[in-house]
């Protein structure tokens, strides 16, 4: 290895939180800050912290419902679509079929 292009590397660094959490480890730095860590964290202590900033939440919950609400209508007005389709393949072949018995064609 190239001597003088490592850095020095600390045993004793204090990792800082905004909790007042203070954790000794290993790094190359010899301070390092934190805004959450293991202590304060919502997932490790259980508690949900939900923070809401304009609502956003909610936004997103009503594109959602009014993504939900197009979709259901598009899939009614293909089911119609099809059924008129339908009618109308059966009426174009009974009219065939009274056609046929006529002699016409």
């Amino acid at each position: 290895m190239k001597k003088n292009i490592h850095p020095t590397y600390h045993d004793d660094v204090k990792i800082l939180c905004a909790c007042g959490n203070v954790i000794i480890a290993g790094s190359t730095h010899k301070e390092l800050r934190t805004e959450i860590c293991s202590a304060c964290h919502p997932f490790y202590t259980g508690k949900q912290k939900l923070i809401d900033t304009a609502g956003r939440v909610d936004k997103f919950r009503a594109k959602v419902e009014k993504a939900a609400e197009k979709k259901s209508k598009a899939s009614k007005k293909v089911t119609a679509t099809i059924e008129t389709d339908t009618e109308k393949k059966t009426v174009e072949k009974k009219a065939v079929k009274k056609n046929a018995k006529k002699g016409k064609k």
